[in-house]
């Protein structure tokens, strides 16, 4: 397993969301085939489930396929969907090697049958699995996900279930995509750009926002080493003043 700087519990991010931008620019960099970035890409991921297992990071959410992605050229999706299909298949034994949970979010509505059921099969294969969570996003974008939300609360509200008064951001907070687990902490942009490209929105509200230069191939676990680091060292506040979070840290 990759090295790691010893942090104490309460200071690292209980769940990392990362952004893995930079694929198609480093085929080109390196003078690769058309789509070789995207398998690269795919390689680079491995290191850093490894780093975030060994670290304690209760998730890792990564940002596979969004809900825009469609609109690529179709052999580029269709290159895509192949490497989606290979990754779940190298994922699960080393699923069950580190006893990782395997999660997919995103409208499974638009992925192929057999797509969906090695998702379905993944997911069942390692739900009792407790070292961590990894969450794959495919096929997925965060107003989707918080209109998704809204749209069952409005069901439940139609059949008068529910009142219109009682609809609030904790009740709505209830059925967007991973609400059983922690709120994202830690998101993580690669490639250069400084944007959040309609990924896990809700659920990054209050997250530290990290952007690299780096394009997502070579990002490996010493820079995420370097930023979970860097991250212990800020100061959250949501909402309060750095006085009031100093004295709530005061020993009593």
């Amino acid at each position: 397993m990759s090295s790691s700087v010893f942090l104490a519990p309460d200071i690292l991010p209980r769940h990392i969301a990362i952004i893995m931008d930079g694929n198609n620019r480093y085929g080109k960099a390196n003078d690769l085939a058309k789509g070789q970035g995207h398998v690269a890409g795919k390689d680079a991921l491995d290191p850093i489930v490894e780093y975030c297992v060994e670290t304690g990071i209760e998730v890792l959410t990564v940002f596979a396929f969004s809900s825009e992605n469609w609109q690529r050229p179709p052999s580029e999706v269709a290159l895509l969907m192949q490497l989606l299909s290979s990754t779940i298949y190298e994922q699960i034994p080393r699923m069950n090697e580190y006893r990782i949970r395997l999660r997919f979010i995103g409208d499974r509505s638009q992925l192929s049958d057999g797509l969906q059921a090695l998702m379905a099969d993944a997911e069942e294969k390692t739900a009792n699995f407790e070292a961590m969570t990894l969450v794959i996003a495919i096929s997925y974008g965060g107003q989707w996900d918080i209109a998704h939300a809204a749209k069952q609360l409005a069901k439940q509200v139609q059949a008068g279930q529910l009142q219109a008064e009682e609809v609030n951001e904790e009740r709505l907070g209830e059925y967007v995509q991973l609400a059983d687990g922690p709120a994202v902490d830690m998101l993580i942009r690669t490639g250069g750009e400084y944007r959040l490209s309609n990924f896990l929105l809700w659920q990054s509200a209050y997250a530290e926002l990290f952007f690299t230069q780096t394009l997502w191939p070579n990002f490996g676990a010493e820079e995420l080493s370097t930023m979970v680091t860097e991250f212990a060292q800020r100061q959250r506040r949501f909402g309060k003043t750095s006085e009031q979070i100093v004295i709530e840290q005061q020993p009593r």
